[in-house]
């Protein structure tokens, strides 16, 4: 299973492809789109969308896992980052990819145990989760590959739960089953009446 993680910015926009087989984790590649200092806001956007259609075009990911927004300092900035965040979603719609969200504390605690982790501690847990020599940067990089595990681990977690709860619900089912009808008519007996 292959995920990319994006964590939307307009200045920066943090990306992260993570591979699994279930068990283990591997890095498939990571950055930050960058825009010039100069560049117009929607020449910014262009080029968030440019960018990301050539990542998901050359890693074929079966899911994109994006930062949700929470808060930012003022409307303006709230503003910005939600068409950046618009650019992203709309660029894996056109890739034909499945979509999640998630908020920044639920990423955090996904992947380090504390929904109110700093970036540094998000990104050592990152460098420790994908067995890398450095940890990756920017932090925009690291953030977005912690969304990609938090979805790793969330939908693993799903599953299990699924599978638990399945096999728990059969096994509780099959023994009452057992337990309460008669196997043949000579069982049978009527309930006593109060």
């Amino acid at each position: 299973m292959r995920i990319v993680g994006i964590d939307p910015g307009s200045e920066r926009t943090g990306y992260g492809c993570v591979e699994t087989d279930g068990r283990r984790h591997r890095l498939v590649t990571c950055g930050a789109i960058t825009a010039a200092a100069d560049d117009s806001f929607p020449t910014r956007l262009a080029r968030i969308h440019r960018e990301l259609t050539n990542l998901f075009a050359k890693t074929r990911p079966d899911c994109v896992a994006v930062e949700s927004v929470f808060h930012a300092v003022n409307a303006r900035s709230a503003l910005k980052l939600g068409h950046a965040r618009g650019v992203a979603l709309l660029a894996a719609v056109e890739a034909g990819c499945t979509i999640v969200e998630y908020t920044p504390a639920e990423v955090k605690r996904a992947v380090v145990g504390y929904g109110r982790a700093e970036k540094r501690q998000v990104q050592q847990m990152i460098k420790l989760l994908l067995g890398l020599a450095q940890p990756p940067t920017p932090y925009d990089a690291s953030d977005a590959l912690a969304v990609a595990i938090c979805h790793l681990h969330s939908s693993r977690l799903q599953a299990r739960l699924k599978t638990h709860l399945y096999e728990k619900n059969a096994t509780t089912v099959e023994a009452s089953l057992q337990t309460r009808l008669p196997r043949s008519w000579r069982q049978y007996r009527p309930p006593a009446h109060r």
